[in-house]
């Protein structure tokens, strides 16, 4: 053998080359840091011996903050547990454990979790509660999986309970109904702190919250600017953030220098989506955790944009005193009649100029998809524009098609194709 011929034989294969991480902007940086915060203060918290909660994401966060509980929020653990690929793992152990593989896709990782089945995402990971905090303004759901959780280890369950509206306002009645439940949540939570209620640093909370929904209402109104300096998709990803940490100050902090960096881009005329905008649509329901390069590849293909939501602005409430705060708590998604839902949802879609409608018919949130058909048909009268529907699940990738997600985005792209045609044709 000839001597280069040894040295090409002896000579290691080479490595393969890595992707240098793409990089964040300080806002985005701020954000994750947020998050990564709770967590730790929740682990710090349990070392020390104090008492760590796990609260529903429209649990009133300003009673624990005020009180200087540690809590975390299993729905947003669930989340970043199916976005990492371990949530069919951790399904199929809850229902191993005898519940049913019909029920909400977080509810299940949860409870598999809550029993003891460990995540392999150990960023994820989070202490077993001392307590828990449900409010079923977001489904019933939540109801029954916050009971498991306190029998399982034998803590109490401090209950919020906000009846569906048949009503586009929020009677009287109904906020003095929840204002009571409040103020007994405060006793409750008082005996698990081990601290009196103070109004001054509850006040406080209430300001840092109201500061960061009304940051987080601005970042999401910079979709209706053409082209968008985002991508919706941005927004599912930073929500993590109103959810775990609204009464923060932090939080707020890194909400108002992500909208000052989103503020510049739209004087660029830039944008962080990659690929240029052609069309723009309404994602309606809760994302696939598991499958988001999945959701995002074809419509960055066709160069379509999401530049509304609903899932995302819906954690963004303002309120002034204690009143009004029950009031807000009344205006989630599933908590309110089709007629709101539709003029939230018809709303969004005209100020942020959309060309058709993509909804996710979630199998792990029925209440959501439950009304959709209607919705869908309202949407294709009332804006003269086409809808289309797949199926999914926001965290079991067992109910999530590829196939037929991309056919019916092709679809949807050929008829807002059409439509624009049409448009043109009658200028």
């Amino acid at each position: 053998m000839a001597e280069n011929e040894k040295a090409t034989a002896a000579a290691p294969e080479a490595a393969p080359v890595k992707k240098a991480p793409k990089p964040v902007s300080p806002g985005t940086q701020a954000l994750r840091d947020v998050v990564t915060k709770v967590y730790a203060a929740a682990w710090d918290a349990k070392k020390a011996g104090r008492p760590v909660g796990w609260s529903s994401s429209k649990f009133p966060c300003e009673i624990a903050e005020a009180l200087g509980l540690a809590v975390v929020y299993p729905e947003n653990q669930a989340a970043g547990i199916g976005a990492q690929h371990d949530g069919q793992r951790m399904c199929e152990s809850a229902e191993s454990l005898g519940f049913d593989p019909d029920i909400c896709g977080y509810a299940r990782i949860s409870l598999a979790y809550s029993a003891g089945v460990e995540t392999t995402n150990e960023s994820r990971r989070v202490p077993m509660p001392d307590f828990v905090l449900c409010c079923n303004n977001i489904c019933n759901c939540m109801t029954k999986w916050y009971e498991n959780i306190a029998r399982m280890h034998n803590i109490p369950l401090i209950m919020i309970d906000v009846p569906y509206n048949n009503e586009v306002t929020v009677s009287d009645s109904q906020v003095a109904y929840i204002r009571g439940q409040f103020d007994d949540a405060i006793k409750q939570m008082e005996k698990i702190a081990g601290v009196k209620f103070d109004e001054k640093k509850f006040e406080q909370a209430c300001a840092n919250a109201n500061r960061t929904a009304k940051a987080w209402l601005t970042v999401c109104d910079y979709l209706q600017y053409k082209p968008a300096p985002m991508s919706g998709f941005d927004l599912f990803n930073h929500m993590a953030d109103v959810v775990t940490a609204r009464g923060k100050v932090e939080t707020a902090e890194a909400f108002e220098l992500l909208a000052s960096e989103l503020e510049q881009h739209v004087k660029n005329g830039t944008s962080t989506a990659p690929f240029p905008e052609q069309y723009r649509v309404m994602f309606e329901g809760i994302p696939c955790w598991p499958n988001l390069r999945t959701l995002f590849k074809p419509l960055k293909a066709n160069g379509v944009n999401v530049t509304a939501v609903v899932y995302a602005p819906a954690f963004g409430f303002v309120y002034n005193g204690l009143d009004e705060m029950a009031r807000a708590y009344c205006k989630a998604p599933n908590s309110v009649c089709i007629e709101q839902g539709v003029d939230w949802r018809e709303g969004i879609c005209r100020e942020n100029k959309v060309d058709g409608v993509l909804v996710h018919y979630n199998r792990s949130c029925k209440p959501w998809s439950g009304y959709m058909a209607e919705m869908q048909r309202r949407f294709t009268k009332d804006l003269g524009v086409p809808c289309a529907g797949f199926d999914g699940d926001q965290a079991d990738p067992r109910n999530f098609n590829e196939a037929q997600y991309e056919t019916r985005v092709q679809g949807l792209v050929e008829a807002m194709e059409e439509n624009k045609k049409q448009k043109e044709a009658r200028a």
